[in-house]
């Protein structure tokens, strides 16, 4: 929320985190804004603020300590915030997103200092737009909201969720520059199932059950056009509501206003770029894989979605590319005899006899692809991984599930189990792991390779709607800066240490696709990653 420090003086300056140095004000700025004796008499520098802050998060017990530290710290300064996040991000995505932030989010109630972004709850139905309007910014170019319905594997979790729009735009800052005063974070209170968090005296959000389908449709309507009416131009994140509300409302808004599910598109695009860097290793073609997922909720549906998407971008027909994919949940493997299926599900359904047995599946379905977004801890077992490697010369597991404690198999298991043959990444950060004189370092299929970067290019270059093309650009852009170096130890994803870099590049194609296909509304420059580059957010006073 950016001020001119000249509407602002003493401890109100203090206290405005977008305008506040600190001890960084000089001697002649503390005489003008009247914050003589109010500051320590040493004027510092931004880097040994940092430096200060760097000491201070060593000696914290815990990293959800440190996240608690740097939540407080942007409260404070978001300069020194930013500064110190984006000096070592692959230290402190961990932190601040996956998969600290699980711990935050169960922890939310009992770990709260102050208020962060909007709060939009049932009872607020047939005046949204009003409550919309006490943000203090008027040029808010994204919302992230979420209902706190499905958060990570944690389930619902209600008002505890707003830790997931908060640090889910804090990346779009320290990932991709986009300028944090454009970013509001929403938690659209519609109640919860989770007893257990309406009966903790300390719990934030309202004590109820959640609202029907049918109101929920309503309220949903009224929010999304109470935003166009506020906030015009912006684009709506929706980010962790349950799953058949996600696909369904994606499907409805798509294309009527600026807007896309991350659970569903970003994850797709995080884990086709992962396929696509694959590909790259193995020489492997598209066209010419099996996909097996087990786990067949929004994020399974959303990434084989946007793989047929591309499949049928290569001149495949929609049948023979919802082939080349399978899936199984909970119940079994998705077959045609299955009466339990959603409409989307049964897109996918074969005509295979009923089975849950996960090795039986990959024997008759001779899978080069395993997914797993199940959430079901230790579903990928030694007997799952030698079936895959005894059917495929590089099997290609992905473990997405998080927190740590859902994912389907580690990296260790991965490259031992395959007797390191396996191409493996999660959607955690497993360490590196040292086997037979060879170091691997798996990826990690986290979105924050994408979303940023789409919030990068959307922020430039105005689009009227988000395509799926756009998030299959992101995809190629991504794979495309694994270097050979990087792909002899495994990798499927870039480093993290130059997100900034690979996420600007990425923003650049997708970008250059908007311009392209007319979804720009801005002018198109000569040079677009000039162009792009001149917006970015820089971390200084």
């Amino acid at each position: 929320m950016t001020m001119e420090t000249t509407t602002l003086s003493g401890l109100e300056l203090l206290h405005c985190a977008a305008n506040n140095k600190g001890t960084a004000f000089s001697d002649q700025e503390r005489k003008n804004n009247k914050l003589e004796g109010l500051l320590p008499p040493s004027v510092e520098s931004l880097d040994l603020q940092v430096q200060r802050v760097l000491n201070h998060l060593d000696s914290k017990k815990d990293d959800l300590e440190r996240y608690i530290y740097l939540i407080g710290l942007e409260e404070r300064n978001e300069v020194v915030f930013y500064k110190t996040v984006m000096s070592d991000p692959m230290r402190f995505i961990p932190i601040l997103y996956d998969p600290i932030v699980a711990d935050a989010c169960l922890e939310f109630g009992h770990i709260y200092r102050r208020p962060r972004g909007m709060y939009i709850t049932r009872h607020m139905k047939g005046r949204m737009a009003e409550v919309l309007k006490n943000w203090p910014v008027k040029d808010v170019r994204f919302i992230c909201v979420s209902t706190g319905g499905r958060i990570l594997g944690l389930g619902d979790i209600g008002a505890n969720g707003m830790g997931i729009p908060i640090g889910k735009l804090q990346l779009y800052t320290a990932c991709a520059a986009v300028p944090p005063d454009c970013l509001l974070p929403v938690l659209f209170d519609i109640g919860t199932t989770n007893e257990k968090l309406r009966n903790d005296p300390l719990y934030l959000g309202t004590r109820e059950a959640p609202v029907s389908e049918e109101e929920l449709n309503e309220l949903t309507e009224e929010f999304v056009q109470a935003v166009q009416t506020v906030f015009p131009g912006c684009c709506i994140h929706f980010e962790d509501w349950k799953g058949t509300d996600a696909i369904r409302y994606l499907d409805r808004y798509k294309d009527k206003v600026l807007c896309y599910n991350d659970d569903i598109q970003g994850t797709a695009s995080v884990a086709l770029a992962g396929v696509f860097s694959a590909m790259n290793i193995t020489g492997g073609d598209l066209k010419e894989q099996r996909i097996l997922f087990y786990g067949a909720g929004s994020a399974g549906i959303g990434i084989g979605k946007l793989i047929c998407s591309e499949l049928r971008d290569l001149g495949l027909s929609e049948e023979e590319a919802r082939s080349r994919v399978a899936y199984m949940d909970i119940n079994g493997l998705i077959e045609t005899s299955r009466d339990d299926l959603s409409p989307e599900q049964q897109k996918f359904a074969l005509n295979a006899e009923p089975t849950r047995d996960l090795v039986k599946v990959i024997d008759d379905f001779k899978p080069t692809i395993l997914f797993g977004v199940s959430t079901s801890a230790g579903a990928f077992t030694q007997a799952v991984v030698e079936k895959m490697s005894e059917i495929n010369e590089r099997p290609i597991i992905f473990a997405l599930s998080n927190p740590t404690s859902k994912v389907e198999c580690t990296a260790e298991q991965a490259y031992t189990w395959s007797k390191g043959k396996a191409l493996f990444a999660a959607g955690v950060q497993f360490p590196e792991f040292d086997m037979n004189g060879k170091t691997f370092l798996p990826g990690q299929a986290n979105n924050f390779y994408i979303y940023p970067a789409i919030g990068l290019a959307t922020y430039a270059a105005r689009p009227l709607l988000l395509d799926d093309e756009c998030f299959i650009v992101a995809a190629h852009a991504t794979a495309n800066q694994v270097t050979p170096e990087m792909q002899k130890k495994g990798m499927l994803y870039p480093s993290q240490h130059n997100i900034l870099e690979t996420e600007i590049t990425t923003a650049v194609k997708i970008a250059e696709y908007m311009f392209d296909n007319g979804l720009a509304q801005a002018e198109r420059p000569e040079n677009i990653r000039s162009w792009i580059e001149e917006k970015l957010y820089k971390p200084q006073y």
